[in-house]
């Protein structure tokens, strides 16, 4: 080793799922890396990103549990809104700068709980300009910051339910189950709209991915705290991968069934047991989690993501 050189510490194969609770102020990229330090890992990622300004649940996947990352990007979300009204930014929510003010109509609770229940179902959104999505090679707010607006195609989404929660003066506050690809952002200025008004998003908070519940979470400052008794310590706090999977369906098989799935082969049709259809989660004997599996119409089973 040169003078003057460190040499870098050593990665730890580290295999599982951290609920964090994002604090504001970080994107998701820099709340995963101040984890996978703590945790000395050697893989991460994360699914389903949070805007800088948002809170809540980001699911953080170390090792072999990256392998799910996709499957949970497939997840409904839950989220808690602070929406102020009567006024619009440039970019949605209380980030951006004002651009535009309007009267709040004279609208009690009830007539605020129809027009956030009229938006429940199979809707449409136009993708804001502040957002990842691309065109042309570019991604839409790097656009934005240059003062473009571009056509964009709205886009289906599904609102599962809405809770109205406090109105106040300016201050509306709902809390949505909604499908992936949903902007909440959106959905405010939505809601607003159809109120006979303007608003953005001063607070968005995310509560549950999938079937995560919000008391699992847990924030950077506890994470330190426990780091401060070694990475293993934060190391136990982990979730298993299939936790990210609890709502599909499961199948287990015998020991050589699993080591044929496990080196790639499809396996079945005896082996799974009938009425199960699309993905399911594969177990050995030993009820240890092999990987994902997809049924064909034969009954036999592929491996889709095998875990180790």
């Amino acid at each position: 080793m040169n003078a003057g050189t460190q040499s870098r510490p050593v990665r730890a194969a580290v295999d599982g799922l951290l609920l964090l609770n994002k604090p504001a102020g970080l994107t998701s990229n820099q709340a995963l890396q101040k984890v996978k330090r703590l945790l000395n890992a050697k893989k991460a990622g994360h699914t389903g990103s949070l805007d800088p300004a948002a809170t809540g649940m980001l699911p953080l996947c170390f090792g072999e549990a990256t392998k799910v990352c996709a499957y949970l990007l497939e997840a409904d979300k839950t989220y808690r809104v602070t929406g102020r009204l009567g006024e619009a930014t440039d970019t949605g929510d209380a980030d951006g700068e004002v651009i535009d003010t309007a009267d709040i109509p004279a609208l009690d609770r009830d007539d605020w709980d129809r027009v956030l229940q009229s938006f429940v179902g199979n809707i449409e959104q136009v993708p804001p300009m502040y957002s990842a999505l691309k065109k042309d090679g570019k991604r839409l707010y790097e656009l934005a910051r240059k003062g473009q607006v571009v056509e964009r195609e709205a886009r289906p989404v599904r609102i599962n339910w809405i809770e109205l929660i406090e109105l106040s003066g300016k201050r509306l506050v709902f809390r949505v189950s909604c499908s992936k690809g949903t902007y909440v952002r959106t959905l405010v200025e939505d809601v607003a709209k159809a109120a006979g008004t303007i608003a953005h998003t001063a607070n968005l908070h995310r509560e549950t991915v999938g079937n995560f519940r919000a008391e699992d979470m847990l924030d950077l400052p506890g994470a330190e705290q426990v780091a401060a008794g070694g990475a293993e310590a934060l190391r136990a706090r982990l979730l298993p991968a299939d936790s990210a999977l609890s709502d599909w369906p499961s199948a287990r098989v015998g020991q050589a069934d699993a080591e044929r799935f496990s080196g790639g082969q499809r396996i079945g049709p005896g082996a799974i047991p009938q009425g199960l259809t699309g993905y399911v989660r594969v177990y050995d004997e030993a009820d240890r989690f092999v990987g994902i599996g997809e049924l064909a119409e034969d009954g036999r089973l592929a491996p889709r993501r095998i875990f180790r």
